[in-house]
Formats: structure tokens, sequence, C-alpha cells
């Protein structure tokens, strides 16, 4: 039932936003070099490394870290990416990786293939078993903001309690935090 959901309401949702996908691709092509999507490698369901794309924030040759780790995260945005972070306009092409089920509409964030110490805890607590998603409930629970093992207790809270209605609540509050842009790194 969860599939059939993402595919519905994601081809309709890439039908809706697909002139905003182009005109975004354009904005990032226009404004700095390089491709305007950036294609990363990330953990998806049993720990299988898929490629999930996202409009470029970052400049060509920015370490394949995550944002809070590097030593100045704004020296390396580009620059429309600080808007495209804040208005999370940068995670439209992940739309891709729900229609072609590497990813969820909602489940946990996927991690980076190099942050092994969320993978570990995620896979002792049995979270590996769920589909990323493109938000879920650490996202609206803290985002960046949390500790790795605040992180996973909630991704477990959302194992434990994952349902079609509570996804429903998920994604209205975090068209809600995306609208009042609630910790949205920068």
């Amino acid at each position: 039932m969860k599939r059939l959901f993402d595919l519905i309401v994601g081809t309709c949702a890439a039908l809706v936003l697909l002139l905003p996908i182009v005109l975004v691709a354009l904005l990032v092509k226009l404004t700095s070099k390089g491709p305007a999507l950036y294609w990363s490698d990330r953990v998806g369901r049993h720990n299988k490394i898929f490629r999930m794309p996202k409009f470029r924030t970052m400049r060509v040759g920015t370490p394949a870290v995550a944002t809070h780790l590097l030593a100045d995260p704004a020296a390396h945005l580009t620059p429309i990416g600080g808007f495209l972070r804040k208005s999370s306009l940068d995670e439209l092409p992940q739309l891709w990786s729900i229609l072609k089920g590497d990813m969820s509409f909602v489940g946990p964030r996927p991690a980076l293939f190099n942050q092994e110490d969320l993978i570990a805890l995620r896979t002792h607590y049995g979270v590996d078993e769920l589909v990323p998603g493109l938000t879920g409930w650490a996202q609206i629970n803290g985002r960046d903001e949390l500790p790795i093992t605040e992180k996973v207790k909630l991704d477990v809270a959302y194992l434990q309690r994952r349902s079609l209605g509570f996804d429903g609540l998920i994604l209205w509050r975090t068209l809600i935090k995306v609208l009042a842009r609630d910790g949205v790194s920068h």
C-alpha cells in the first residue's frame, strides 16, 4: 500500500513540479560551474548503496561529508545554494528516487555512505529494514541538530509506529516545517 501511495503521489508531484524543477536546474547551471544535479551515494534498505540526486548547492570539489562536518559550510555554497537549502528545493530531484523505489516519501533519511556510526546503530536496531524517506520522524523532530543516538531513537520509534496514518501526520508536519524554514541547515 505504501509503495502504491509513493508511485501515485510521486507521479502527480513530478508532473506538477516539472516546471519548477526545470527552472531550478537552469538557475543552478547559470549561477555556478558544474552539473545541476549532485548524485550522492546513500545507504538504502538493507544497507544497499544507491545514488540519490539533489540539486547541487555546494561548489564542485566540496568534500562528500555531512554539511555540519565542514569547517565553514557557507564557504562551499553556490550563489543560490543557501536559498535552495532553506527552501528545501534542493530535495526535489529525490522524486526520482521515490519513483524508482530507492526511497519513500516517509522513512529514515538515507545516510551518507561514510556515516558508519549512524549506519551501525540503525542496523543494530533493525531500522535498516525500512526504505529511506524524503522526510521522517527524526526530520520533523530536530533534523540536523539531533545527535546520532537521538536520531536513531526516533527512527526506531517510526519503525514501531509506522502506518499510513502516521506517514500522513509526518508529511503534514514536514510541510509546516518547510514553509516555516524550521530546522533547515544553511
